[in-house]
């Protein structure tokens, strides 16, 4: 992302606005100005714009073209009787300073009525002035400086108008309007973000990970980092992503943070690799804490606002907003290290997320839970950056799979999935969920007296459809799988020799990541 102003060669300047005349000296009982004029008084400002991602944006400055030589015309103004032919040479206190400010609330304009009353001491704006000498002729000097400034028109209005505002001696009273305080307990409306992140603040926590033993980094400091999480019951267990706290899973700390400032040791109680959900459980855990309420991922629309809370590069307690912007978004996501991959069959979502948002929770208008965030899309690597920032497409596990997740780890300590009972092929080079041609790895392509084989599939059969929604791959297929329970009842449609068939499925188990 690019930020230029360019300046066109050849392009032709805009004429300078009239000015009015200047005189020699100030008239009695007006103090003669200061402030400098011309180019000194053009306010100037370079801007840069950064992107984190995907790299570092290119600083343009701006652009800056030779102008044409300016032309000199009569400037409007009261001309005495007889006006002098010759040139004003340009001295130390050239350009000449501005014209004191005028009366803008009585006196005459041009001759005509423009308000009653005393003028104040100034002089009236386009009466003519008393001069005690012939007035100095313009040179090219003052023009072009009102001609640079015109090239950043932006910068000298604000200029001008503070200046304006500074000397305006005329007494004129503003015409804003003042707000009246805000009272100290004064309340935000219900299901507004404000009300909405102030109830749900207080049980967001910040998830510090250290790794212990050969986690530990030539520099002697433990590896790890930050994520968030969230109250799941009065109990102390805090559920997360995996990933989160996965480099303090063996032999590491952790530590959880709430908004006020207090921090608890805490420890894993369990974590689900494949659907990158963890629990952990506070070590000490305080009386009173609240739960955030889980809401019904099944009933989100597309369009329903979100409110995504988390510790995005490690600011902690950061509210963004947004919106549903699709739902079953099948997402494989990793880590970066591990090599392994979680599947997910996602809300998407455009609030802001960022590394540091993960395991936080993403809410709906009321603060109830529908997902974790966990993953964002990025637009790639940029260079001297080592992490992705937000383009707007975060992902989050629907909260009933995660619901699903948590039970099974406080219960057992590892997490259960679903299984039809065949390798996939994980290429994505098919249109469809290809079941693998022949065993791999020691596993056979469907297993026998499986799922799957007691349905009738077999090796090199296409799936093409899961309960009815499109399947156009193999990680598509195991997000669709994995949002359901073992036991479940689902209807496959696949390809086999060109022909389409359809089977009724009952999903088998599998205990612990392998």
């Amino acid at each position: 992302m690019s930020t230029e102003n360019e300046g066109n060669e050849g392009t032709a300047v805009p004429a300078a606005p009239s000015v009015p005349p200047v005189p020699a000296a100030a008239p009695a009982g007006m103090p003669a100005s200061t402030e400098g004029a011309g180019a000194d008084r053009t306010p100037h400002t370079n801007g840069a714009t950064r992107t984190i991602e995907p790299a570092a944006a290119a600083v343009e400055e701006p652009g800056h073209s030779p102008q044409p030589e300016p032309t000199t015309a009569p400037l409007p103004g009261p001309v005495p009787a007889a006006a002098p032919t010759g040139g004003q040479p340009q001295g130390a206190d050239w350009p000449p300073p501005p014209p004191a400010l005028p009366s803008y609330g009585s006196g005459s304009y041009g001759g005509g009525s423009h308000g009653s009353g005393d003028s104040g001491g100034g002089p009236v704006w386009g009466a003519p002035a008393q001069v005690s000498e012939p007035p100095r002729k313009r040179s090219g000097g003052l023009v072009a400086a009102v001609l640079v400034a015109a090239l950043v028109a932006g910068g000298v209005g604000g200029g001008i108008g503070y200046w304006a505002a500074e000397h305006n001696d005329d007494g004129i009273d503003s015409t804003t309007v003042s707000a009246a305080d805000t009272p100290r307990d004064f309340k935000r409306e219900p299901g507004t973000v404000a009300a909405v992140a102030a109830k749900a603040l207080p049980s967001v926590v910040t998830i510090e990970a250290k790794a212990g033993g050969a986690g530990v980094g030539e520099s002697g400091e433990s590896e790890g980092g930050t994520g968030t999480g969230f109250v799941y019951d009065k109990e102390g267990h805090i559920l997360t992503n995996n990933h989160v706290v996965a480099s303090a899973a063996d032999g590491g700390t952790l530590s959880a943070t709430f908004s006020n400032g207090k921090k608890y040791d805490a420890e894993v109680i369990g974590r689900a690799q494949g659907y990158d959900v963890a629990v952990l459980k506070l070590k000490n855990a305080p009386s009173g804490l609240n739960p955030l309420a889980l809401g019904n991922s099944e009933q989100v629309a597309v369009g329903d606002s979100t409110i995504a809370i988390g510790a995005p590069f490690g600011l902690s307690n950061t509210v963004t907003t947004g919106i549903i912007s699709a739902k079953n978004r099948p997402v494989a996501s990793g880590d970066g290290s591990s090599g392994k991959n979680s599947y997910m069959s996602a809300l998407q979502t455009d609030a802001s997320i960022n590394p540091g948002n993960s395991g936080g929770p993403l809410l709906d208008s009321r603060g109830a839970v529908i997902g974790i965030n966990s993953a964002i899309q990025s637009a790639g690597s940029g260079l001297g950056q080592t992490q992705a920032g937000s383009i707007g497409l975060g992902f989050a596990i629907p909260i009933n799979q995660a619901k699903n997740v948590a039970v099974q780890l406080i219960k057992t300590g590892k997490p259960v999935y679903p299984v039809i009972g065949a390798t996939v092929d994980m290429s994505g080079k098919d249109s469809g969920a290809k079941i693998a041609a022949q065993s791999t790895g020691g596993t056979p392509a469907v297993s026998p007296n499986g799922p799957a084989a007691k349905a009738g599939l077999k090796a090199g059969d296409v799936i093409t459809q899961f309960n009815g929604k499109p399947v156009d791959s193999g990680p598509t297929l195991i997000s669709e799988i994995w949002n359901h329970k073992p036991g479940d009842k689902v209807t496959l449609t696949y390809e086999r020799d060109g022909k389409e068939h359809t089977a009724e499925v009952v999903l088998g188990k599998r205990t612990g990541d392998s």
